[in-house]
């Protein structure tokens, strides 16, 4: 019987050991890989905010998550906006660190596939300066189009964050409207709202910065 006992404690033990060396392995490798990932995610938004507004040498953290998340809840509200949230916003940077103006990451709910986030530069004059797709889960061929046509995305750039932008169908946008893309006004509206979102936060949040 002791026999049988002690067998069972060393499998309780061996089992510990066991366990505990792997959670020590995982800690070990989440150690090291940590600060890569976290940089590589850098990088990566980094690449896309350099798309949207391209005079900026660098770009500067401005806001906590939790700022963004409690300033952004009543500046959208304000504005109507209900189906989107503020992700991120940077500072954009020159060589000598003065300020040219901000990058503003938003989702929409509304999109066909899902949600769709994208990021808008907008300068310190609050004009836009560039607008890209994110994430999205849209038709190939359709709502991608807004990732996938860089003429979609060139229609935002030089639209005034002052003033929400439209999109209209069958082309003739002028003003602050936008031409929505072709069989995908669902995708095109989701874009649009997403950007309304950011430029709303900009007003709110960071004009006069």
């Amino acid at each position: 019987m002791s026999s049988k006992k002690s067998g069972m404690l060393k499998n309780v033990l061996s089992i510990f050991v066991i366990t505990f060396i792997a959670v020590l392995l995982l800690a070990v490798v989440n150690q090291i890989t940590r600060d890569p990932i976290a940089q590589a995610e850098i990088d990566s938004r980094n690449k896309v905010y350099s798309v949207v507004f391209a005079d900026a040498a660098n770009f500067e953290d401005v806001m906590s998550e939790d700022e963004i998340a409690k300033n952004s809840e009543k500046a959208l509200a304000d504005a109507g906006i209900t189906t989107c949230t503020v992700n991120h916003t940077m500072k954009a940077v020159d060589k000598s660190g003065n300020t040219l103006g901000y990058v503003i990451a938003s989702t929409s709910k509304s999109g066909y596939g899902g949600d769709i986030q994208i990021a808008v530069g907008i300068d310190t004059n609050g004009t836009i300066t560039g607008f890209n797709v994110i994430k999205h889960s849209e038709t190939a061929g359709l709502g991608a189009n807004a990732k996938d046509k860089p003429e979609f995305a060139e229609q935002f750039k030089g639209k005034t964050a002052a003033e929400a932008i439209e999109f209209v169908k069958g082309g003739g946008a002028s003003g602050n409207q936008i031409d929505a893309l072709s069989g995908a006004t669902i995708t095109t509206n989701a874009v649009t709202e997403a950007t309304n979102a950011a430029t709303a936060f900009y007003n709110s949040c960071l004009k006069g910065e």
